[in-house]
């Protein structure tokens, strides 16, 4: 039985992700940023906790909660999308500073908090939830916030990937596909159970190997 520990877990990808943990018999702490939202997390045996993944107290309050908690596996899918449709001309800054600062640095932010969580406990995975948006190999344009955060983490990662390494840490990106959530939209092609099943498979498989890669939600690497 591996602890887990999800943020953004209040509803689509995390929610499944939780749920889809619990009910295989694994630890599961699921974070939201409003307790009030986090009643179908309880219903399905996680332990839910409040965190902001944007605020450094709020960050080190729960790491400190978890106290000596040996954690197995992380997996930061907190983020948000921000004005959409935004191309140039058009982009707010302060829209754009929000969107970087929860989905470059809050996966960051979270993961040097949980270092020590993470060292405990041997074989400790990350999975940071990107985008096929943020791959410096695709040629779409617009939506200018959401692919720079999405860029910036999947740097981040690489970037950091050797020195996690170094202490037995695992830590990729995946692009879970593009899901039927409020984030994708009912025109998406996946369902959230698809795209939870190949992303618990991807995070099962990993070594040490496969760190610092990007990966989608069936396991295919994906070009930077």
């Amino acid at each position: 039985m591996a602890a887990i520990v999800i943020t953004g877990a209040g509803r689509g990808i995390g929610l499944g992700l939780a749920q889809a943990y619990a009910a295989r018999g694994d630890t599961v702490i699921a974070t939201v940023r409003d307790q009030a939202k986090g009643q179908a997390l309880v219903e399905c045996g996680a332990r839910v906790e409040t965190l902001d993944v944007a605020s450094g107290p709020s960050v080190a309050a729960f790491a400190a909660r978890i106290a000596d908690a040996a954690v197995d596996v992380l997996i930061n899918n907190a983020g948000i999308y921000g004005p959409r449709r935004a191309g140039l001309a058009h982009l707010d800054m302060e829209q754009a500073a929000e969107v970087l600062l929860v989905n470059t640095l809050g996966p960051l932010r979270v993961t040097q908090a949980l270092l020590p969580h993470l060292r405990r406990a041997g074989r400790a995975r990350v999975l940071s939830i990107s985008s096929g948006m943020g791959a410096l190999s695709g040629t779409s344009t617009g939506e200018i916030a959401y692919r720079a955060s999405k860029a910036g983490l999947n740097k981040a990662v690489q970037a950091s990937a050797s020195e996690l390494a170094g202490i037995g840490i695992i830590s990729v990106v995946a692009h879970p596909g593009w899901v039927r959530t409020d984030m994708g939209s009912n025109a998406a092609d996946l369902s959230i159970e698809q795209s939870v099943e190949g992303l618990v498979a991807l995070v099962d498989r990993l070594t040490l190997k496969d760190t610092g890669r990007f990966f989608d939600y069936s396991g295919a690497e994906i070009a930077w």
